[in-house]
Order: structure tokens, then C-alpha cells, then sequence
């Protein structure tokens, strides 16, 4: 087994955490903070938009269950990757959507799907993905870790999160932890 690490913004940590959590090969999923110039971010500096972080998961995967294409086909059905540093009501560039690789082969296989997604014409507007090489991540304050279930019944993770659940399912079935 060979864990591979994947770091994914896409708006909000807690709704990309629920998704990954629930998806075989997946092993770990946290949340953070990534891609701005401070060490050491805390959530509310990052809520303000001034500090170049996105809000983040790390994901550990065993790359002989799940490859990074198929992680990010995932990715891809539960943000929009159409919208400019904006995911639903979340808007910033806190909550934009990026990929940060950790290998040349991931920024190849990043840049080779948003091309084919683009091609297709899955969404009507182009993808505004970022691409780029993984800076330091900080995990976030621990109520941030797990929060989805952790607070099933909370108003967020029933209007947001659950909708991008429902739509993992009806599109990866295949791929979710039994």
C-alpha cells in the first residue's frame, strides 16, 4: 500500500471533508489552510480574505485503491470549478478552487482532466481551477475536523453538505467505503 497525499479547495473544508470521508481508498481526510504567505493561519484571519489561504483538505489515499484521476473526478462532481473564488454563498479567495500537486504526475493529470472536462462541456462555463505546487498546509482549529458528522442536524451541513452527498451518491456509487 502506498499513501499518496492530494491537497483540494474547492469552497468550503467542511463539505469536501464529508465527501472524501466516505470514499474507499480514502484513509485520511483533515482540514486546513493552504497557499498563502503567513505560517500559521487561524480560521477567523482566513475568513477575512487578506491572507492568501484557501481553505483546504489534505486527503491520504492508498493509490492502489483509488488514483488521483478518480479522486479528482470526485472533486469535480461536489464543487463548482466554474466560479471564480466563489462556491455557492461562500465568496472570497478563500474558498477558490485549486489543486495543489504534489508530484509533476498530479499537475499532469490536473491539467490532462480540466482540459477533457473543458473539451466535453460539462459545464457551460470553463473551469477557473488553479493548478499549483503544494505549499505548506496547516490543519485547522480542531472543531473544524470531522464537523459533518459530528453536527449532522447543524443548518450548514443540512442545506450545503448534504446536497453534495446525495449527488456523490447518484454519481460515484461505486466508489464509496461499504
Amino acid at each position: 500500500m502506498a499513501i499518496e497525499t492530494a491537497t483540494l479547495g474547492g469552497g468550503c473544508f467542511w463539505c469536501l471533508e464529508a465527501a472524501f470521508q466516505g470514499v474507499e481508498g480514502v484513509q485520511s481526510v483533515i482540514s486546513g489552510y493552504a497557499g498563502g504567505p503567513g505560517a500559521q493561519p487561524t480560521y477567523h484571519q482566513v475568513c477575512t480574505g487578506t491572507t492568501g489561504h484557501a481553505e483546504v483538505v489534505q486527503v491520504g489515499f492508498d493509490d492502489t485503491r483509488i488514483d488521483f484521476e478518480t479522486l479528482l473526478e470526485v472533486f469535480f462532481t461536489i464543487h463548482d470549478p466554474t466560479t471564480l473564488n466563489r462556491q455557492g454563498a461562500d465568496v472570497g479567495s478563500q474558498y477558490r478552487s485549486v489543486i495543489f500537486y504534489h508530484s509533476d504526475a498530479q499537475r499532469e493529470i490536473a491539467e490532462r482532466l480540466i482540459a477533457r472536462l473543458n473539451a466535453e462541456g460539462v459545464w457551460s462555463d470553463p473551469i477557473v481551477t488553479q493548478v499549483q505546487p503544494a505549499p505548506a498546509f496547516y490543519p485547522a482549529e480542531a472543531y473544524h475536523q470531522d464537523y459533518y458528522r459530528r453536527n449532522p442536524g447543524q443548518g450548514y451541513c443540512q442545506v450545503v453538505i448534504s446536497p453534495k452527498l446525495a449527488k456523490l451518491r447518484a454519481r460515484h456509487a461505486a466508489l464509496l467505503a461499504k
